[in-house]
């Protein structure tokens, strides 16, 4: 009778498999990491003049930090404060399309109006302009290496940013992130 002695190997392609897990795994961990807005290094958001393009803040409701993370959600507070940024194509508003109206959280100002709203396809919910022109404040912003044009409320909580490459009859994109808003459908 002859004994097998043969020894089971682990095939390379499955420990290529588990690696590539542990490494996707990994990543998703520290994109997680990133994304709650759990750094030190974050700038927060100012409500000071510097760098005004248009529109002003309300003095009168302009609150410290320590009250706005009273107020607000973790998420929130990145966004608004800390100049964070959703993941594209995750934001519960970039989907909606009942009419209505969009109000800043912090806010909770009318900034936005659903006929304003229109896709963009970049991730973001996007709109041609402002309810009004006085409901925004527009500063440059500098950071990323690039020049761009932060939209914030009266509040100084930083929404998005706009650009020059939407649709007629603006020619404008405001790049919205849906945890700075909140909709109110409109009543029928």
């Amino acid at each position: 009778m002859k004994h097998s002695t043969k020894h089971i190997q682990k095939s390379p392609s499955l420990l290529h498999k588990k690696g590539m897990v542990l490494f996707i795994i990994l990543l998703i961990g520290l994109l997680a990491f990133f994304v709650r807005g759990n750094f030190t290094h974050v700038k927060l958001t100012t409500t000071s003049d510097t760098h005004i393009i248009f529109g002003s803040f309300d003095k009168n409701r302009l609150k410290t930090e320590e009250e706005w993370k009273k107020i607000l959600t973790i998420e929130q507070y990145h966004i608004l404060r800390q100049q964070g940024t959703e993941i594209p194509f995750t934001g519960a508003l970039e989907y909606e399309n009942r009419k209505g109206t969009y109000y800043s959280i912090g806010c909770d100002e009318p900034v936005f109006r659903s006929e304003q709203k229109y896709d963009s396809g970049t991730g973001w919910p996007s709109f041609t302009a402002p309810i009004n022109e006085d409901a925004l404040v527009l500063r440059e912003d500098g950071t990323l290496g690039e020049k761009r044009i932060e939209v914030l409320d009266k509040c100084g909580g930083h929404l998005g940013h706009v650009f020059d490459d939407g649709p007629p009859p603006t020619g404008k994109r405001y790049c919205m992130n849906s945890i700075a808003l909140k909709f109110i459908p409109d009543k029928n």
